[in-house]
């Protein structure tokens, strides 16, 4: 496949899940109609969404899978979910950033689409506990073979500890390196969200490097795409009104846009309106 074919696929891969998680399944005859594409790239596709335990296959389609609240995807897993909303999210994020400030950046696939946005924004101190994000700033520097020399580089600070199946690091390293450090911005990506749970992820030790990070952050900005909305995780380390800012995309029903901003005082959603 050529690199056009594959972001074609992963386009067609986000729009089956959401399709399978909004509906509460799909089948193929109706996905073909849709997308336009033979029955056997249907069926590859789901055999692939199928093999990430993203869902479930059915006799003539799909239906969705029911997580436990301790399974916690790898990086390339979650990736090929909602890849245009992630942009769109970043891309909004980035304007949030004023040229020498400090800010964190936590793990996730959002997050590693914002730290593509900030290459450009110049003087910033980054604190990450993310080594995709950290390899995004490191591939951009001298010698690296990112393409020479930029003005005004990020510093960038990265907190050490064990790696988890996100390439996240977390754990007593990397909790007594942020909880020595202060930033302006907190981006954050999170497993979950939800009125009920606030923010949570699968893994214990990711929990508690958040909250860290959370404390060292004068303002706190999640980015997370609307099928985040609803999931909750093994663990909750933040409530919603812990939030200053929650930056999404335009899937969020305008329902639960109006219980979010109750709590959150600013809602951003990328390319559409700020609450």
């Amino acid at each position: 496949m050529t690199d056009n074919q594959n972001l074609l696929a992963e386009q067609r891969r986000a729009l089956i899940l959401d399709e399978v998680r909004r509906r509460g399944g799909v089948r193929v005859n109706e996905l073909t109609r849709r997308l336009n594409v033979s029955d056997m790239t249907i069926r590859r596709d789901l055999d692939a969404l199928a093999r990430q335990g993203m869902l479930a296959k059915v006799h003539g389609g799909a239906v969705p899978v029911a997580e436990p609240s301790a399974h916690e995807p790898g990086f390339e897993a979650k990736s090929v979910l909602e890849p245009s909303a992630k942009d769109e999210i970043a891309r909004a994020a980035a304007a949030l950033v004023a040229p020498g400030t400090a800010i964190a950046l936590s793990g996730g696939t959002t997050t590693y689409a914002l730290a593509r946005h900030l290459l450009d924004v110049p003087e910033l101190t980054v604190v990450t506990n993310s080594v995709r994000v950290a390899d995004v700033f490191h591939e951009a520097r001298p010698g690296s073979g990112g393409g020479g020399f930029r003005a005004g580089a990020a510093t960038v600070v990265l907190t050490g500890g064990v790696r988890t199946p996100s390439d996240a690091l977390v754990g007593p390293v990397a909790d007594r390196a942020v909880r020595s450090l202060h930033f302006d911005l907190l981006f954050l990506g999170v497993h979950g969200i939800s009125a009920e749970a606030g923010l949570s992820t699968p893994n214990l030790a990711e929990a508690e490097t958040n909250r860290c990070l959370i404390r060292s952050a004068r303002r706190v900005v999640v980015v997370a795409d609307h099928t985040k909305w609803g999931t909750v995780g093994l663990s909750s380390f933040a409530d919603l009104a812990e939030v200053d800012t929650w930056v999404t995309d335009r899937g969020l029903p305008g329902g639960v846009r109006a219980e979010v901003a109750e709590q959150v005082p600013g809602l951003v959603v990328a390319g559409g309106e700020q609450l």
